[in-house]
Protein backbone atom coordinates (compact mmCIF):
# COMPACT_ATOMS: atom_id res chain seq x y z
CA UNK A 1 0.00 0.00 0.00
CA UNK A 2 1.49 3.38 -0.97
CA UNK A 3 1.85 5.98 1.68
CA UNK A 4 0.13 8.53 -0.56
CA UNK A 5 -3.18 6.74 0.03
CA UNK A 6 -3.13 7.60 3.78
CA UNK A 7 -5.24 10.55 4.75
CA UNK A 8 -3.81 13.51 6.61
CA UNK A 9 -5.92 12.56 9.61
CA UNK A 10 -4.34 9.08 9.69
CA UNK A 11 -0.89 10.58 9.38
CA UNK A 12 -1.53 12.94 12.31
CA UNK A 13 -2.77 10.04 14.42
CA UNK A 14 0.35 8.08 13.57
CA UNK A 15 2.58 11.02 14.50
CA UNK A 16 0.65 11.43 17.76
CA UNK A 17 1.64 7.88 18.76
CA UNK A 18 5.26 9.03 18.59
CA UNK A 19 5.07 12.57 19.94
CA UNK A 20 2.32 12.27 22.53
CA UNK A 21 2.19 8.65 23.64
CA UNK A 22 5.94 8.08 23.43
CA UNK A 23 6.09 5.00 21.20
CA UNK A 24 9.38 4.47 19.32
CA UNK A 25 9.31 5.07 15.58
CA UNK A 26 10.28 1.45 14.89
CA UNK A 27 7.38 0.16 16.98
CA UNK A 28 4.84 2.40 15.22
CA UNK A 29 6.30 1.42 11.86
CA UNK A 30 5.92 -2.28 12.63
CA UNK A 31 2.39 -1.95 13.95
CA UNK A 32 1.07 0.27 11.18
CA UNK A 33 3.01 -1.32 8.34
CA UNK A 34 4.47 2.01 7.35
CA UNK A 35 8.15 2.62 6.71
CA UNK A 36 10.15 4.55 9.26
CA UNK A 37 11.16 6.99 6.53
CA UNK A 38 7.49 7.87 5.96
CA UNK A 39 6.86 8.29 9.69
CA UNK A 40 9.76 10.72 10.01
CA UNK A 41 8.43 12.67 7.04
CA UNK A 42 4.95 12.81 8.60
CA UNK A 43 6.42 13.86 11.92
CA UNK A 44 8.32 16.71 10.30
CA UNK A 45 5.19 17.85 8.52
CA UNK A 46 2.53 17.49 11.19
CA UNK A 47 4.11 17.55 14.67
CA UNK A 48 4.94 21.29 14.70
CA UNK A 49 1.55 22.74 13.85
CA UNK A 50 -1.24 20.16 13.55
CA UNK A 51 -3.68 22.98 13.11
CA UNK A 52 -2.82 26.46 11.77
CA UNK A 53 -4.84 28.14 14.50
CA UNK A 54 -3.39 25.96 17.23
CA UNK A 55 0.14 26.61 15.93
CA UNK A 56 -0.20 30.36 16.17
CA UNK A 57 -1.58 30.11 19.69
CA UNK A 58 1.22 27.80 20.85
CA UNK A 59 3.83 30.12 19.36
CA UNK A 60 2.25 33.08 21.11
CA UNK A 61 2.24 31.22 24.44
CA UNK A 62 5.91 30.34 24.01
CA UNK A 63 6.72 33.98 23.23
CA UNK A 64 4.76 35.21 26.26
CA UNK A 65 6.59 32.75 28.52
CA UNK A 66 9.93 33.93 27.19
CA UNK A 67 8.95 37.56 27.74
CA UNK A 68 7.80 36.82 31.29
CA UNK A 69 11.09 35.09 32.07
CA UNK A 70 13.03 38.02 30.61
CA UNK A 71 11.08 40.67 32.51
CA UNK A 72 11.31 38.68 35.76
CA UNK A 73 15.08 38.33 35.38
CA UNK A 74 15.50 42.04 34.62
CA UNK A 75 13.42 42.93 37.66
CA UNK A 76 15.59 40.75 39.91
CA UNK A 77 18.76 42.20 38.39
CA UNK A 78 17.64 45.78 38.96
CA UNK A 79 16.66 45.00 42.56
CA UNK A 80 20.12 43.60 43.22
CA UNK A 81 21.94 46.33 41.28
CA UNK A 82 20.07 49.27 42.76
CA UNK A 83 23.19 50.61 44.51
CA UNK A 84 25.46 50.41 41.45
CA UNK A 85 23.21 51.89 38.75
CA UNK A 86 24.80 55.33 39.11
CA UNK A 87 28.32 54.05 39.74
CA UNK A 88 31.17 53.91 37.27
CA UNK A 89 31.72 51.15 34.73
CA UNK A 90 34.22 49.29 36.91
CA UNK A 91 31.75 49.05 39.78
CA UNK A 92 29.10 47.70 37.43
CA UNK A 93 31.61 45.27 35.93
CA UNK A 94 32.38 44.01 39.44
CA UNK A 95 28.67 43.54 40.10
CA UNK A 96 28.28 41.46 36.93
CA UNK A 97 31.32 39.35 37.80
CA UNK A 98 29.89 38.66 41.26
CA UNK A 99 26.41 37.69 40.02
CA UNK A 100 27.10 35.96 36.72
CA UNK A 101 26.45 32.57 38.30
CA UNK A 102 22.90 33.75 39.03
CA UNK A 103 21.95 35.93 36.05
CA UNK A 104 22.79 36.01 32.37
CA UNK A 105 25.76 38.27 31.59
CA UNK A 106 24.03 39.78 28.56
CA UNK A 107 20.88 40.45 30.57
CA UNK A 108 22.89 42.24 33.28
CA UNK A 109 24.79 44.25 30.66
CA UNK A 110 21.51 45.27 29.07
CA UNK A 111 20.02 46.38 32.41
CA UNK A 112 23.17 48.24 33.48
CA UNK A 113 23.63 49.80 30.02
CA UNK A 114 27.13 48.55 29.34
CA UNK A 115 28.46 46.51 26.43
CA UNK A 116 29.31 42.83 27.04
CA UNK A 117 32.61 43.23 25.18
CA UNK A 118 33.67 45.91 27.69
CA UNK A 119 32.88 43.56 30.59
CA UNK A 120 34.87 40.67 29.11
CA UNK A 121 37.79 42.97 28.36
CA UNK A 122 37.73 44.17 31.99
CA UNK A 123 37.51 40.58 33.17
CA UNK A 124 40.58 39.54 31.23
CA UNK A 125 42.64 42.58 32.24
CA UNK A 126 45.09 41.99 35.12
CA UNK A 127 44.12 43.49 38.48
CA UNK A 128 45.93 46.61 39.58
CA UNK A 129 48.20 46.56 42.60
CA UNK A 130 45.61 48.48 44.62
CA UNK A 131 42.83 46.05 43.66
CA UNK A 132 44.96 43.06 44.71
CA UNK A 133 45.71 44.79 48.01
CA UNK A 134 42.00 45.46 48.53
CA UNK A 135 41.21 41.79 48.04
CA UNK A 136 43.95 40.67 50.42
CA UNK A 137 42.99 43.08 53.19
CA UNK A 138 39.29 42.35 52.75
CA UNK A 139 40.06 38.68 53.46
CA UNK A 140 41.93 39.72 56.63
CA UNK A 141 38.98 41.90 57.69
CA UNK A 142 36.52 39.09 57.08
CA UNK A 143 38.59 36.66 59.13
CA UNK A 144 38.94 39.09 62.07
CA UNK A 145 35.21 39.88 61.88
CA UNK A 146 34.23 36.21 62.03
CA UNK A 147 36.66 35.52 64.89
CA UNK A 148 34.96 38.30 66.88
CA UNK A 149 31.62 36.57 66.51
CA UNK A 150 30.70 39.22 63.90
CA UNK A 151 30.37 41.91 66.58
CA UNK A 152 33.34 44.13 65.65
CA UNK A 153 32.75 47.31 63.68
CA UNK A 154 35.30 48.80 61.29
CA UNK A 155 37.12 50.69 64.10
CA UNK A 156 38.03 47.54 66.01
CA UNK A 157 38.78 45.74 62.73
CA UNK A 158 41.16 48.56 61.83
CA UNK A 159 42.95 48.03 65.12
CA UNK A 160 43.13 44.30 64.40
CA UNK A 161 44.85 44.96 61.08
CA UNK A 162 47.34 47.28 62.77
CA UNK A 163 48.09 44.51 65.29
CA UNK A 164 48.90 42.23 62.34
CA UNK A 165 51.41 44.72 60.98
CA UNK A 166 49.19 46.04 58.18
CA UNK A 167 49.44 49.64 56.97
CA UNK A 168 46.01 51.14 56.36
CA UNK A 169 43.95 54.12 57.44
CA UNK A 170 40.58 54.00 59.18
CA UNK A 171 38.70 55.30 56.13
CA UNK A 172 40.13 52.57 53.93
CA UNK A 173 39.00 49.88 56.38
CA UNK A 174 35.55 51.46 56.53
CA UNK A 175 35.33 51.39 52.72
CA UNK A 176 36.47 47.77 52.40
CA UNK A 177 34.12 46.68 55.20
CA UNK A 178 31.18 48.46 53.58
CA UNK A 179 31.85 46.92 50.14
CA UNK A 180 32.19 43.44 51.69
CA UNK A 181 29.02 43.83 53.75
CA UNK A 182 30.97 43.59 57.01
CA UNK A 183 29.27 45.35 59.91
CA UNK A 184 28.68 44.72 63.59
CA UNK A 185 25.78 42.34 64.10
CA UNK A 186 24.05 43.22 67.35
CA UNK A 187 20.65 42.63 68.88
CA UNK A 188 17.94 45.17 69.43
CA UNK A 189 18.52 48.27 71.55
CA UNK A 190 16.64 48.96 74.74
CA UNK A 191 14.90 52.27 75.27
CA UNK A 192 16.66 54.46 77.83
CA UNK A 193 14.88 54.90 81.13
CA UNK A 194 14.78 57.54 83.80
CA UNK A 195 16.94 57.05 86.84
CA UNK A 196 16.87 58.50 90.30
CA UNK A 197 16.33 56.53 93.48
CA UNK A 198 17.12 56.87 97.15
CA UNK A 199 20.44 55.85 98.76
CA UNK A 200 20.64 52.66 100.75
CA UNK A 201 19.95 53.06 104.48
CA UNK A 202 22.31 50.21 105.35
CA UNK A 203 25.36 50.60 103.06
CA UNK A 204 26.82 53.82 101.64
CA UNK A 205 27.44 54.42 97.95
CA UNK A 206 31.19 54.52 98.50
CA UNK A 207 32.03 54.01 94.83
CA UNK A 208 29.97 57.06 93.77
CA UNK A 209 30.54 56.35 90.06
CA UNK A 210 34.34 56.55 90.33
CA UNK A 211 34.89 53.87 87.69
CA UNK A 212 38.49 54.70 86.74
CA UNK A 213 40.83 52.56 88.85
CA UNK A 214 44.61 52.41 88.45
CA UNK A 215 45.32 49.31 90.55
CA UNK A 216 43.99 45.78 90.15
CA UNK A 217 41.91 44.12 92.87
CA UNK A 218 40.91 47.39 94.51
CA UNK A 219 37.31 47.82 93.32
CA UNK A 220 35.00 45.15 91.94
CA UNK A 221 31.43 45.55 90.75
CA UNK A 222 28.80 42.83 90.67
CA UNK A 223 25.30 42.39 89.34
CA UNK A 224 22.83 39.74 88.23
CA UNK A 225 20.72 39.34 85.09
CA UNK A 226 18.54 36.72 83.45
CA UNK A 227 18.85 34.81 80.17
CA UNK A 228 15.79 33.30 78.53
CA UNK A 229 15.84 29.64 77.46
CA UNK A 230 13.12 27.30 76.23
CA UNK A 231 13.07 25.48 79.56
CA UNK A 232 12.94 28.66 81.67
CA UNK A 233 15.12 31.51 82.85
CA UNK A 234 18.80 31.15 83.73
CA UNK A 235 20.28 33.73 86.10
CA UNK A 236 23.82 35.01 85.56
CA UNK A 237 25.87 36.83 88.21
CA UNK A 238 29.23 38.43 87.38
CA UNK A 239 32.06 40.16 89.26
CA UNK A 240 34.13 42.67 87.25
CA UNK A 241 37.44 44.29 88.19
CA UNK A 242 37.19 48.00 87.31
CA UNK A 243 40.94 48.13 86.70
CA UNK A 244 40.75 46.24 83.40
CA UNK A 245 37.01 45.53 83.03
CA UNK A 246 37.85 41.83 83.30
CA UNK A 247 35.17 39.39 84.45
CA UNK A 248 36.98 37.80 87.38
CA UNK A 249 34.07 35.72 88.63
CA UNK A 250 30.71 34.51 87.35
CA UNK A 251 28.04 31.98 88.15
CA UNK A 252 24.87 30.77 86.44
CA UNK A 253 21.95 28.98 88.09
CA UNK A 254 18.28 28.26 87.49
CA UNK A 255 17.11 30.30 90.51
CA UNK A 256 17.74 33.90 91.51
CA UNK A 257 19.05 33.20 94.99
CA UNK A 258 21.88 34.53 97.13
CA UNK A 259 23.94 31.47 96.25
CA UNK A 260 24.34 32.50 92.60
CA UNK A 261 26.02 35.81 93.56
CA UNK A 262 28.06 34.16 96.31
CA UNK A 263 29.43 31.59 93.85
CA UNK A 264 30.45 34.36 91.44
CA UNK A 265 32.20 36.26 94.24
CA UNK A 266 33.88 33.09 95.49
CA UNK A 267 35.30 32.49 91.98
CA UNK A 268 36.66 36.05 91.97
CA UNK A 269 38.34 35.56 95.36
CA UNK A 270 39.88 32.27 94.29
CA UNK A 271 41.12 33.67 90.99
CA UNK A 272 42.54 36.97 92.19
CA UNK A 273 43.54 36.18 95.80
CA UNK A 274 43.56 39.89 96.78
CA UNK A 275 46.16 40.94 99.36
CA UNK A 276 44.31 44.08 100.47
CA UNK A 277 40.74 45.11 101.14
CA UNK A 278 38.54 45.16 98.05
CA UNK A 279 35.52 47.40 97.62
CA UNK A 280 32.67 45.38 96.09
CA UNK A 281 29.84 47.48 94.63
CA UNK A 282 26.33 46.18 93.92
CA UNK A 283 22.75 47.36 93.62
CA UNK A 284 20.13 46.98 96.37
CA UNK A 285 18.86 43.58 95.24
CA UNK A 286 17.76 41.13 97.90
CA UNK A 287 20.72 38.86 97.14
CA UNK A 288 23.12 41.64 98.17
CA UNK A 289 21.31 42.56 101.40
CA UNK A 290 21.14 39.05 102.84
CA UNK A 291 22.92 37.84 105.98
CA UNK A 292 24.89 35.25 103.98
CA UNK A 293 26.25 37.97 101.68
CA UNK A 294 27.31 40.18 104.60
CA UNK A 295 28.99 37.25 106.36
CA UNK A 296 30.92 36.31 103.23
CA UNK A 297 32.20 39.87 102.76
CA UNK A 298 33.35 40.04 106.34
CA UNK A 299 35.13 36.68 106.13
CA UNK A 300 37.05 37.60 102.97
CA UNK A 301 38.11 41.17 103.77
CA UNK A 302 35.64 42.79 101.35
CA UNK A 303 33.93 46.16 101.85
CA UNK A 304 30.42 46.70 100.53
CA UNK A 305 29.15 49.67 98.48
CA UNK A 306 25.58 50.05 97.16
CA UNK A 307 23.89 51.97 94.36
CA UNK A 308 20.85 54.12 94.86
CA UNK A 309 17.63 52.19 94.50
CA UNK A 310 16.59 51.73 90.87
CA UNK A 311 19.57 53.71 89.55
CA UNK A 312 21.51 51.44 87.20
CA UNK A 313 23.94 54.24 86.28
CA UNK A 314 25.53 53.87 89.72
CA UNK A 315 26.61 50.40 88.55
CA UNK A 316 27.14 51.33 84.91
CA UNK A 317 30.12 49.04 84.26
CA UNK A 318 28.22 45.87 85.17
CA UNK A 319 25.17 47.08 83.24
CA UNK A 320 27.39 47.82 80.25
CA UNK A 321 28.81 44.31 80.31
CA UNK A 322 25.33 42.78 80.38
CA UNK A 323 24.35 45.03 77.49
CA UNK A 324 27.34 43.80 75.47
CA UNK A 325 26.64 40.17 76.32
CA UNK A 326 23.03 40.39 75.23
CA UNK A 327 23.61 42.50 72.12
CA UNK A 328 26.60 40.55 70.88
CA UNK A 329 25.57 37.03 71.82
CA UNK A 330 22.33 36.27 73.72
CA UNK A 331 19.85 38.09 71.48
CA UNK A 332 21.35 36.40 68.44
CA UNK A 333 20.74 32.91 69.84
CA UNK A 334 17.84 30.68 70.86
CA UNK A 335 18.77 28.42 73.77
CA UNK A 336 16.89 25.17 74.18
CA UNK A 337 18.26 24.41 77.65
CA UNK A 338 20.03 26.20 80.49
CA UNK A 339 23.07 23.99 79.90
CA UNK A 340 23.29 25.25 76.33
CA UNK A 341 23.00 28.84 77.55
CA UNK A 342 25.74 28.30 80.14
CA UNK A 343 28.08 26.84 77.52
CA UNK A 344 27.55 29.85 75.29
CA UNK A 345 28.09 32.30 78.16
CA UNK A 346 31.31 30.45 79.05
CA UNK A 347 32.44 30.79 75.42
CA UNK A 348 31.66 34.51 75.40
CA UNK A 349 33.31 35.39 78.74
CA UNK A 350 36.29 33.05 78.89
CA UNK A 351 37.07 32.59 75.19
CA UNK A 352 36.19 35.99 73.75
CA UNK A 353 35.43 38.85 76.16
CA UNK A 354 38.33 38.45 78.61
CA UNK A 355 41.13 37.37 76.24
CA UNK A 356 40.15 38.93 72.91
CA UNK A 357 37.49 41.63 72.94
CA UNK A 358 39.03 45.06 72.49
CA UNK A 359 38.08 47.97 74.80
CA UNK A 360 38.52 51.64 74.01
CA UNK A 361 39.14 52.31 77.68
CA UNK A 362 42.03 49.79 77.63
CA UNK A 363 43.66 51.39 74.61
CA UNK A 364 42.04 48.85 72.26
CA UNK A 365 43.41 45.95 74.31
CA UNK A 366 41.43 43.08 75.76
CA UNK A 367 41.22 42.89 79.58
CA UNK A 368 43.78 40.08 79.70
CA UNK A 369 46.19 41.85 77.33
CA UNK A 370 45.78 45.12 79.23
CA UNK A 371 46.67 43.50 82.55
CA UNK A 372 49.62 41.71 80.98
CA UNK A 373 50.95 44.91 79.42
CA UNK A 374 50.56 46.90 82.62
CA UNK A 375 52.36 44.20 84.57
CA UNK A 376 55.26 44.26 82.09
CA UNK A 377 55.44 48.06 82.35
CA UNK A 378 55.50 47.91 86.15
CA UNK A 379 58.30 45.36 86.05
CA UNK A 380 60.24 47.52 83.57
CA UNK A 381 60.33 44.86 80.90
Amino acid sequence: MGTSKFSDEFKRDAVAQITERGYPVAEVSRRLGVSAYSLYAWKKKFSKSPDPGDGDQAAEIRWLKQELARVTQERDILKKANRVLRQGCKVRYAFIAEHRSVFSVRAMCRCLRIHPSGFYAWLMAPLSKRAREDIRQTELLSKAWKESGKVYDYRKLHDDLLDQGETCCLNRVARLARLAGIKAEIGYKRRPGRYGGKPSLVVDNTLDRQFDVVTPNRIWVTDITYIRTQEGFAYLAVVIDLYSRRVVGWSMQSRQTTDVVLQALLMAVWRRTPKHKVLIHSDQGSQFTSMDWASFLKAHNLVHSMSRRGNCQDNAVAESFFNLLKRERVRRRTYKTRVEARQDVFDYIEMFYNPKRKHFRNGMLSPVDFERQQKMNDEGV
